[in-house]
């Protein structure tokens, strides 16, 4: 087994939000290009403090063969920044390619305190979605919002409403012509839609 990355073990932060993974090594200078999930650009350009963790076995080949470091480390960001459609990092204590290549497939989480504001009141991070009961006009119950899908011109809020073999799924543009008000303090969505669309 390879040496330990010379970082300490960390507790994620309570308000922690998996981001994205390392993808790979990017240039010989240990910098990593990283794969992030939907939205979360401006955030790990943002935050200077990551968390990394190994990755899952049941995502990832590469699980078992992780050697970097176990557990939770926290790793300050040098340098973050955009490189075509993906954003590339260089962590301090990581200098040369060997060591950004044994990153490959850590996830990387970010304290959603860190998160930059954002610039419109409209706009909202899909994090703080994901929970928020969804009400019709009418003050129908239409579901919970368990997931939000990027369709290409708009995201779609996926909902579950009920448990087991009852529950039902319905899918809701998330679009002003569908979406009256999103109320984060009340944990609420009002939509101008009906539970038979």
């Amino acid at each position: 087994m390879a040496e330990p990355l010379p970082w300490q073990a960390a507790e994620l932060p309570a308000d922690a939000v998996e981001i994205g993974h390392v993808q790979e090594a990017w240039g010989v200078r240990g910098w990593v290009r990283v794969h992030g999930l939907s939205q979360s650009g401006d955030a790990l350009l943002h935050a200077r403090r990551w968390y990394l963790q190994p990755p899952l076995a049941s995502r990832s080949p590469r699980a078992r063969a992780f050697d970097a470091f176990q557990g939770t480390v926290a790793v300050a960001v040098a340098e973050a920044r955009w490189h075509g459609d993906a954003v590339v990092a260089h962590f301090d204590g990581v200098d040369d390619r060997g060591l950004a290549e044994r990153l490959r497939g850590a996830r990387i989480h970010i304290a959603r305190a860190d998160f930059p504001p954002t610039d419109d009141p409209d706009e909202f991070y899909w994090v703080d979605l994901i929970g928020l009961s969804v009400v019709n006009r009418e003050g129908v119950v239409l579901g919970v919002v368990e997931d939000l899908l990027p369709t290409g011109p708009h995201a779609v809020l996926c909902l579950r409403d009920g448990t087991g073999e009852q529950a039902v799924e319905r899918l809701i543009p998330f679009v002003s012509a569908y979406v009256d008000a999103v109320d984060l303090a009340a944990r609420r969505i009002t939509v101008d839609w009906q539970p038979d669309y």
